[in-house]
Formats: C-alpha cells, sequence, structure tokens
C-alpha cells in the first residue's frame, strides 16, 4: 500500500488555519453570503443575518452591499442590549418569520431563495405589526442616513453651508 503524504508548505498551511479559526470564532449564521463587520452583541447571529435579509427586502437596492444594510440593524440590536423587551420583539419577530419560511418549504426566512416569498411573508405580517414597524422605522434613518451611500441616491448632502439648493443646482439629478 503507497503511502499518501500531505505537501503543505507555510502559505498553505497559514491560509487553512486562518479558515479554520474564523469559521470557529464566526457564528456560523454570519459565513453564509456577504460579510459584514458588524457581529450582533445582543441578538443571535441568525436573527442579526434575518434582519439583514428582512432589511434589503423592505428597501431593496442592487447598489448597496449588504454591509450598509448591517450597519443599520447593529442599531436596533444595539438598543437591545439594555431593552429585554426590544430583544425579544427581534428575536420573536424573526422566529414568525422563520416559521412563515417553513410553511413556503424553506428552512428559515433568510434562506428562502426566492424574494417574492420573502416580501409575500412581510405583506402577510402587515405594517401595523410591531415588530415590522420597529425594523422599517430604524431602517429610514440607518440605511439613508450614511453618508457612504449617498452618492449612489443622488443626495449631494446638505446644503445650508453652502448657500442653500438654489445655488447649487437644485434640479441636477438626473434619475428623476
Amino acid at each position: 500500500m503507497a503511502k499518501t503524504t500531505l505537501a503543505l508548505n507555510r502559505r498553505g498551511f497559514v491560509k487553512a488555519g486562518v479558515g479554520l479559526l474564523a469559521m470557529t470564532v464566526m457564528p456560523s449564521g454570519l459565513i453564509v453570503g456577504n460579510a459584514w463587520a458588524q457581529m450582533p452583541r445582543s441578538a443571535k447571529p441568525d436573527t442579526f443575518a434575518a434582519l439583514v435579509q428582512m432589511s434589503r427586502d423592505c428597501y431593496p437596492h442592487e447598489a448597496v452591499a449588504d454591509s450598509y444594510y448591517a450597519n443599520a440593524v447593529s442599531v436596533l440590536d444595539e438598543a437591545a442590549r439594555s431593552s429585554e423587551a426590544d430583544l425579544a420583539l427581534l428575536e420573536d419577530g424573526v422566529a414568525e418569520l422563520d416559521a412563515a419560511a417553513r410553511e413556503k418549504g424553506g428552512t428559515d426566512y433568510k434562506s428562502l431563495p426566492d424574494e417574492a416569498d420573502r416580501v409575500a411573508i412581510l405583506e402577510a405580517m402587515g405594517e401595523a405589526d410591531p415588530f415590522f414597524q420597529k425594523v422599517r422605522s430604524n431602517l429610514v434613518v440607518g440605511l439613508y442616513n450614511q453618508k457612504e451611500l449617498w452618492p449612489i441616491f443622488g443626495y449631494e448632502g446638505a446644503s445650508a453651508d453652502q448657500g442653500g439648493y438654489i445655488d447649487r443646482g437644485f434640479d441636477d439629478i438626473d434619475w428623476v
């Protein structure tokens, strides 16, 4: 029987070690899909990832990376650190989304491949739902207040310190 040896140089060993370390340290819910720097501090990792997906489904922008949605969700996660009621609202809301996703044949909300199915779940939840309102209202400010995104949306920023919009071309956007 021939003896098989594994040739591994230092660079390969380091790459493999870093990958294994990352998989060991990072929660499983954050390994899949686009990566972001935020790690949840109060919500479960799967809840955080589902909230990022929900955020993208509520305000879909193909040109916006998941990391910006994660920035917005991290505000909810941070608020949940000091409020058990907020944490329960997030965890229970995502549990409802996951249950609805299982009814559609999925394993959980964030893993449903069809955006239309996810949006249908959100529509069935209803805009008056406290969980939906909490996430949606946070996104309005949390997502669109990130200055790095303003050029994508054609917003040039505040104008008061530059004489106002009239002198800055208030009608120069070409996508309207």
